[in-house]
């Protein structure tokens, strides 16, 4: 089984590449690969740049990284209640090339933040809008007040009621 994770933040200290990861392990007998969005960055888009450069290679490979896939492993950052701009970004891209851009794969829909609502707001937002890319969401987790529920040495979540929630969701793939 493969796992592909990712945080939809280009930040290069993520906290959400941080729980990405971590999740990500939880899963047994899979091999895991973390993608960084800073990998795949693209000019914004637009109509007018896409007309000019046509169908971006670096979306074409985002896509095929998510082809490899048997389970999505996703964590999202909040910037003022949305998607932070580089995931959008990766998102109008690539839906140009493959509307169904999460391809059908099941996927751990995931979301924190250093606040108390652990990025509520864009999971909301997320859970209705990733279906209509083909996201086949199995799961939702939310890990409020990340400094203080993750230990960030030891790489894992330091609350174990919430460290529970989390697995139990994973034990549903």
């Amino acid at each position: 089984m493969k796992i592909i994770a990712f945080a939809g933040s280009n930040s290069q200290n993520s906290i959400n590449k941080k729980l990405t990861t971590y999740a990500a392990s939880l899963f047994e007998n899979a091999e895991v690969e973390v993608l960084d969005l800073n990998d795949f960055e693209m000019p914004l888009f637009s109509v007018d740049a896409e007309k000019e450069i046509g169908q971006h290679p670096v979306a074409q490979a985002f896509l095929d990284k998510i082809a490899t896939a048997d389970i999505l492993v996703v964590s999202l950052a909040e910037h003022n209640g949305n998607y932070a701009t580089s995931l959008k970004n990766t998102i109008d891209w690539c839906s140009r090339i493959n509307g169904k851009l999460f391809q059908d794969k099941p996927m751990l829909l995931m979301a924190t933040s250093p606040g108390a609502r652990g990025g509520a707001s864009v999971l909301e937002i997320a859970k209705n809008n990733f279906p209509r890319f083909a996201a086949d969401i199995k799961a939702v987790f939310s890990l409020p007040s990340f400094n203080t529920n993750f230990d960030v040495e030891k790489g894992f979540i330091s609350n174990a009621e919430l460290d529970n929630q989390l697995k139990k969701n994973i034990e549903n793939f």
